[in-house]
């Protein structure tokens, strides 16, 4: 005979305290320690315990009482949902505090060592469209949030183009605007997914392993040039042509459009031949007279003007 799961509590009106690292929040009730994602210094909330241990417990707010003098409406409609950007509520001045902190307590209250003076964190001038690469996922499985699961509706169209949600490998938040990189890159994203659709193209089926739409990475270079490769998770020739031209004809800006046939199970594309369609096989970085060929499987820092910066 199983035994019945004991219900976690709800704790009312508590007032979080301090933010912790990974984008947690803290409260103190009855001498434990409660993390809380999403939560900013000063809010007044209700959190439902989700796992309870000896010391600590975990749970999320499931009401506002009172927002933190320091919280700011975030920018993104998908803020707490795609996983990324978890201090979006915060101002970018008391992110790099809270972050200064967390290095000084790994250091000294952690390992237990005599730091030496700790310089302030260089901020990035640009906090959006500052990245110069992205990758998308293409899933056949979107994922539904918790409202639209309650809500007793069906939803036929399943098919997704964004980003994995934490902690479940095969589900996609179908993302519709990302601030992260040039809009250029939403664009572009938008295109492929709405041409596969048009055209019955099939989204890659993370657990089947199998759809022929699999990945999308976008480089946008400081020196304004442009890398687009399309990964595939089954060859069929004429419908990759079909999409590749598409592409090339309406994104003209794209300097360097390659594409990959995937069918292994990982999504690296480190052991695969990728195929230049059009352009040049790589883009340009440029930094203090020096020019940095980029290919599509290099490392560049993902924040040129702060890597200069740095």
């Amino acid at each position: 005979m199983s035994r019945k799961r004991k219900e976690l509590p709800v704790l009312e009106q508590i007032t979080i305290e301090d933010v912790a690292a990974e984008g947690n929040s803290i409260a103190r009730v009855d001498q434990m320690v409660v993390f809380i994602p999403y939560g900013a210094p000063g809010d007044i909330v209700d959190v439902k315990i989700d796992k309870k241990k000896k010391s600590y417990a975990e749970g999320h707010i499931t009401k506002m009482h009172t927002p933190g003098e320091v919280r700011i409406e975030p920018r993104c409609e998908h803020f707490t949902l795609c996983g990324g950007c978890r201090w979006q509520h915060l101002p970018y001045s008391f992110q790099l505090k809270c972050k200064q902190k967390q290095v000084k307590d790994a250091i000294e209250r952690i390992a237990k060592v005599e730091a030496p003076e700790i310089t302030p964190i260089i901020g990035s001038d640009n906090i959006w469209e500052y990245r110069n690469k992205m990758e998308y996922t293409f899933s056949n499985k979107k994922w539904l949030t918790f409202e639209q699961l309650a809500s007793g509706k069906e939803f036929p169209d399943r098919d997704a183009a964004g980003f994995h949600i934490p902690g479940a490998f095969d589900k996609v938040l179908d993302i519709n605007k990302c601030h992260l990189q040039d809009d250029l890159g939403n664009r572009l994203r938008l295109f492929v997914k709405n041409f596969g659709k048009e055209h019955g193209y099939t989204f890659y089926d993370l657990r089947a392993q199998c759809g022929l739409l699999r990945t999308l990475m976008i480089r946008i270079a400081s020196t304004g040039q442009v890398m687009a490769v399309m990964v595939f998770g089954e060859n069929d020739a004429e419908r990759i042509n079909m999409l590749m031209s598409a592409i090339k004809e309406a994104f003209p800006e794209v300097t360097s459009l390659m594409y990959v046939v995937n069918t292994k199970v990982n999504d690296t594309i480190g052991d695969q031949d990728v195929i230049l369609y059009s352009g040049m096989p790589y883009i340009e970085e440029e930094m203090e007279g020096l020019k940095f060929r980029v290919g599509p499987k290099s490392f560049y820092q993902t924040n040129s003007l702060q890597a200069y910066k740095l």
